[in-house]
């Protein structure tokens, strides 16, 4: 089973309109709703992969029942009750420009007593995973060093754990040595002070983390890992709603680990999955299609080094 962390859980509203002008009324042609959230939009990429997965985090309010109410089948339900009301986010995506704009709510507030349950119920869920993905921001109330603590548990259970989140909560959480970390590229250079995404990744495994993925938009990812170092790149650019398309990154990192795949492998599983993702309708989705015929020609280059 892998195990996906929330605590910022959301319900994810996507608009499409013909354009997006500021200052004016538009007329959306279609909505979709879907539990959001990092962690979520990683897990329902897992479940179509074929793989085992437990999302936890907090649900509350009247959004969180339509959150878990909507979530698959497939995927078990460890959310965590909160008094406050589960937040919002709005993305409203421009099909002409094929650019998306987002509105996201911060989130409900978290009491003492709440996050300490949490902390109890994901040691116990933990001891259950072959993988845990941390992803996303902090709701109010939770401890900034929040992700820290819960890479030390996973750790100390043995299990390895990817850290997906940004700001002071990248930075402690990178200091607690997780396995694996996946920022974008101005997460990364936040993090480190470099905007030369290599250089950037070998510093962020300096500071703690054991490999470090970074996401390059359409133009793919760079990795460095204890095994190497490689960028990967898709044959071309997909253009659509990019909403998502890092959690997918994610899912394939996470799943082709669990297979024991090499790092090429996961790589370009990880490329794919974000490419087919772009040309979907909401985060948490992939063109089936798209990926099975991307996987095959993503491009990976690089060395294998030693640690």
């Amino acid at each position: 089973m892998i195990l996906t962390v929330t605590l910022n859980t959301a319900l994810d509203i996507t608009y499409r309109v013909p354009a997006l002008r500021p200052h004016t009324s538009h007329r959306v042609t279609d909505v979709t709703e879907r539990p959001g959230g990092k962690g979520l939009n990683v897990a329902r990429v897992l479940a179509a992969l074929g793989h085992e997965v437990t999302v936890t985090g907090f649900a509350g309010g009247a959004t969180g029942r339509v959150v878990r109410d909507l979530l698959p089948s497939a995927i078990g339900d460890a959310l965590l009750p909160v008094r406050g009301t589960t937040r919002r986010t709005v993305a409203v995506v421009d099909t002409r420009a094929g650019d998306t704009t987002r509105l996201d709510e911060p989130g409900p507030l978290v009491t003492p007593a709440e996050w300490s349950a949490f902390q109890e119920a994901y040691e116990d869920l933990v001891a259950d995973a072959d993988a845990v993905a941390l992803c996303g921001s902090l709701p109010p109330g939770v401890p900034v060093g929040a992700y820290a603590g819960l890479v030390r548990t996973a750790r100390a259970a043995g299990v390895p754990v990817l850290l997906d989140t940004s700001g002071e909560p990248l930075r402690r959480g990178v200091a607690a040595r997780p396995d694996l970390v996946k920022p974008n590229a101005d997460e990364l250079a936040e993090l480190t002070g470099s905007h030369e995404p290599l250089r950037a990744t070998q510093d962020a495994r300096r500071r703690g983390a054991q490999a470090v993925v970074a996401s390059l938009g359409p133009e793919g990812l760079v990795a460095a890992t204890p095994e190497g170092r490689w960028r990967a790149a898709p044959p071309a650019r997909v253009h659509g709603n990019p909403t998502g398309a890092g959690d997918s990154v994610s899912a394939g990192l996470l799943s082709a680990l669990v297979e024991g795949l090499p790092w090429p492998d996961r790589l370009a599983r990880a490329v794919a999955l974000s490419a087919a993702t772009v040309l979907t309708r909401a985060a948490g989705e992939f063109d089936r299609p798209t990926y099975e015929q991307l996987v095959e020609h993503i491009t990976v280059t690089g060395e294998a080094t030693a640690a």
